[in-house]
């Protein structure tokens, strides 16, 4: 009687082989574009700062928010103090922007000044930046108060320059105005996005109702200013 062959297992299998991890199907996970990741750090410093503050921020906390390590993040900022001044700067732009856009997109004055109003209140109502703007934990460093007045100066020329188109009131009579509405805006829109009865709640009010509020104050003060005599017949 012919004895078979006992079917084996199959082949050896190499023990270090069998215990690494299976080898992903597209390779190791692709570096971010230099730009892509600036942006992502740049959205974890702002989470962080704006509840804790530039002082209690620390680089270890920004770069946990944003899931990379420290060395990464000295790579596109060298200090926490470049990172702050590099995200004040972004979101004083989308403010003077703001204003900026909002009296260009009419010739309405009563439209501009409402629409200067309510840029103030989306720049206060987005993700908790205008913290840096306005309550800056900062302000004692140079470079830090430049680029704020800087904004504030910007956004008021923007407005006075409205002002002073439409009436006849001198350039520094303009400039009051436009610092007066200035004011108005940042003061009313941060007071209504903390008017809610706790902390998180709606404001009482509706932004478009605050906004229509707040422009029947300002523009019944500009309104009364003299108007720029009409040109002559014929003149251009």
């Amino acid at each position: 009687m012919t004895t078979q062959p006992a079917t084996g297992p199959g082949p050896a299998v190499d023990p270090a082989r069998a215990a690494a991890p299976p080898r992903r199907p597209n390779g190791p996970r692709p570096r971010l574009p230099r730009s892509v990741r600036r942006e992502q750090l740049l959205t974890a410093a702002r989470e962080v700062f704006v509840v804790a503050g530039y002082h209690a921020a620390s680089m270890d906390d920004i770069a946990d928010r944003a899931g990379v390590s420290k060395p990464v993040l000295y790579q596109h900022f060298p200090s926490k103090r470049e990172l702050y001044l590099a995200l004040l700067e972004r979101h004083i732009t989308e403010l003077v922007h703001g204003v900026e856009q909002a009296l260009a997109v009419t010739t309405d004055n009563r439209l501009r000044v409402a629409g200067a109003v309510e840029a103030y209140f989306d720049f206060v109502g987005t993700d908790g930046a205008y913290r840096l703007v306005f309550e800056s934990d900062l302000r004692g460093d140079a470079a830090v108060r430049e680029l704020v007045e800087s904004a504030l100066t910007r956004c008021s020329e923007a407005i006075a320059s409205t002002i002073a188109a439409d009436t006849g009131v001198t350039p520094d009579e303009a400039m009051l105005l436009s610092v007066g509405l200035a004011g108005v805006a940042e003061m009313g829109a941060r007071w209504w996005l903390g008017s809610g009865p706790e902390a998180g709640a709606a404001p009482p009010l509706t932004k478009a109702r605050a906004v229509e509020l707040l422009t029947g104050l300002a523009w019944r003060g500009i309104a009364n200013s003299p108007k720029r005599p009409a040109p002559p017949a014929g003149d251009v």
